[in-house]
């Protein structure tokens, strides 16, 4: 039997990874690749924001696992401490005493074999299989292979490959900067975001794929509206735009579900309802799409307040939240007297924006006989206030 090993921090398992273990399988026949993420890495820190090992784990099985041959292992993971190859290595040989184990790695691992812990263990105990980073690291391989050959009578195979250029600290910085999906198998990049490791904030254009399932065809013209007027909002008021853009992507994620399917997710949220959000259906999207947003996309505070007030207001919000609030109202689908004036006035002054549209939901609603949460009253009354004094 031949195992093969490949092992790492994995901190996130990116696409170069994957290619990687692919390439392993071809070059090497094994009956077994086994991807070993390791508990705490003997050479390196991981980063504070970084994914526990067991999470680590999770995203290498959804990376690898529908490779076949493949097997994640949480060897290491279980073991705690700090995960030393030679402590693996000698688990591994205990198992399969009469398996020939290859372990696979990358240039510079390969070039520092010398200071990894009881390398010469590990020598005697397995073949050691190369994968190139740079064309330019073929010479160096070379000589430090025929090296271990000849000091040590070391086992090494060279594995042909053209690596992705992908880092992992870099991915991890453009994860921070809504970039790197592209970079991640799709499943690894959804957990990301969903747990926002790394500080990670998900891409506009993804993000957009994502949503659009949930919305019913007429609903789209007004999401990508109220998109677009947040973000021109922003830029004017000194808010995130990138933030905008999300909030006004998510503010009706679930906006088509009934009224049961509402009441079901508060439940599972536990969002505690009023009498009147119970009974007036058009107010609970807003509170359970803010919910869904942060658990299934990993939506700041910030955006998920925007999207629980976009609906009624509230007195003393934030500029994201009243940017979003009036984005709803005024973008460029809706058509109702009075929309062009509300519109010039959200670039004028938002505050008195505000007020002017809270007061026009006010008419509408008492116009139509439904009735008007409290929320927006005392939004209402607080606008007028802050604009008299202003």
């Amino acid at each position: 039997m031949r195992i093969a090993v490949y092992g790492g921090s994995f901190n996130p398992p990116h696409l170069g990874h994957v290619a990687a273990a692919r390439a392993a399988i071809e070059a090497l026949r094994p009956d077994r690749l086994l991807v070993m993420p390791t508990n705490t890495p003997p050479h390196k820190q991981l980063e504070p924001n970084s994914p526990s090992p067991a999470e680590r784990l999770k995203l290498c099985r959804l990376a690898f696992g529908e490779i076949p041959g493949v097997e994640v292992s949480d060897l290491e993971i279980r073991r705690k401490g700090k995960s030393y190859t030679a402590d693996t290595v000698a688990a591994l040989r205990e198992k399969y005493p009469d398996a020939e184990l290859c372990l696979v790695m990358g240039t510079d691992m390969f070039l520092s074999f010398r200071s990894w812990n009881r390398w010469q263990a590990i020598l005697e105990a397995c073949t050691l299989a190369v994968l190139s980073r740079e064309e330019d690291d073929r010479e160096a391989i070379g000589r430090f292979k025929a090296e271990l050959e000849a000091d040590c009578g070391a086992r090494v195979e060279l594995i042909s490959h053209r690596p992705l250029p992908m880092s992992s600290t870099e991915i991890r910085e453009r994860l921070r900067r809504r970039r790197g999906a592209e970079e991640l198998p799709g499943a690894v990049y959804e957990r990301v975001i969903r747990k926002r490791f790394y500080g990670a904030r998900s891409e506009l254009s993804w993000l957009r794929q994502m949503v659009r399932p949930y919305l019913r065809d007429e609903r789209v013209p007004h999401v990508e509206g109220v998109e677009s007027t947040a973000v021109r909002l922003a830029e004017r008021w000194g808010a995130d735009p990138d933030d905008a853009a999300e909030a006004g992507i998510l503010h009706d994620v679930t906006k088509a579900q009934s009224k049961e399917k509402q009441l079901k997710l508060c439940k599972k949220y536990g969002i505690m309802l009023e009498t009147a959000e119970i009974e007036n259906p058009a107010l609970l999207h807003a509170l359970t799409g803010a919910a869904l947003a942060r658990d299934r996309f990993g939506a700041s505070d910030e955006i998920c307040s925007a999207i629980r007030w976009h609906t009624t207001g509230r007195p003393g919000m934030s500029t994201l939240e009243k940017i979003v609030y009036l984005a709803d109202y005024v973008e460029p689908t809706r058509d109702f007297e009075g929309v062009e004036k509300l519109r010039a006035l959200c670039f004028e002054d938002l505050d008195r924006a505000m007020c002017l549209g809270l007061e026009m939901s006010i008419d509408d609603l008492t116009e139509r006989g439904r009735p008007v949460f409290h929320d927006t009253l005392d939004a209402c009354e607080w606008y007028k206030k802050v604009t008299e004094q202003g």
